[in-house]
């Protein structure tokens, strides 16, 4: 769905020119014309580059998130070893939600330029990537391995601080029940 998603996000389509017909009317016609024109194994392109971009995302949040947590409680003694207010979740939530994003912007611009256009006959993977990296270096500098990066944070973020503020929020629930193995004993 990643392939497909940046396939409708990538073509260019005037509204001013009633008679442009976009190429892909749909997501299932994307995925039809995909498969069609470049057969079933073009969904899967980019797909180490997507899981490698998800993998360092989750990495540096979480790490992010558990070094400002730890942080926020060392300096405010009464919350040692207990939950943080909810703004204050919210806002390392926020922090660490956007760290994701600029550790692996590099692979993310890298991995949606290989997914918009359908693979050369013969060139492999490795040297996509490669050329795309080259190229985009060489025509655009450093600064094009992070286009994108503003809306991707704004995206980002906010779900991760809403996302860590619930998770604490139903950790403290579950650890305060009488259930068992939330913070509850077995009574035998």
């Amino acid at each position: 769905m990643e392939v497909v998603k940046i396939r409708m996000q990538a073509q260019y389509h005037s509204l001013s020119d009633p008679l442009d017909v976009p190429k892909y009317r749909s997501a299932p016609h994307a995925l039809l014309t995909v498969v069609r024109d470049e057969g079933f194994g073009a969904l899967y392109r980019g797909v180490s580059l997507t899981a490698l971009r998800q993998g360092t995302n989750q990495a540096a949040n979480f790490t992010a998130y558990s070094e400002l947590k730890a942080q926020l409680q060392k300096y405010q003694p009464q919350f040692e070893n207990k939950n943080l207010p909810s703004y204050q979740t919210t806002l390392i939530g926020l922090i660490s939600g956007a760290v994701g994003p600029f550790t692996n912007a590099p692979i993310d611009t890298i991995k949606t330029r290989l997914q918009k256009t359908p693979a050369e006959p013969g060139q492999t993977a490795i040297q996509r990537i490669t050329l795309i990296s080259k190229d985009m270096f060489r025509q655009e500098g450093p600064k094009a391995f992070y286009k994108g990066i503003t809306p991707r944070v704004m995206r980002v973020a906010p779900g991760q601080a809403v996302t860590f503020t619930v998770y604490e929020y139903i950790k403290k629930k579950l650890e305060d029940s009488k259930l068992p193995g939330f913070g509850g004993t077995y009574e035998e």
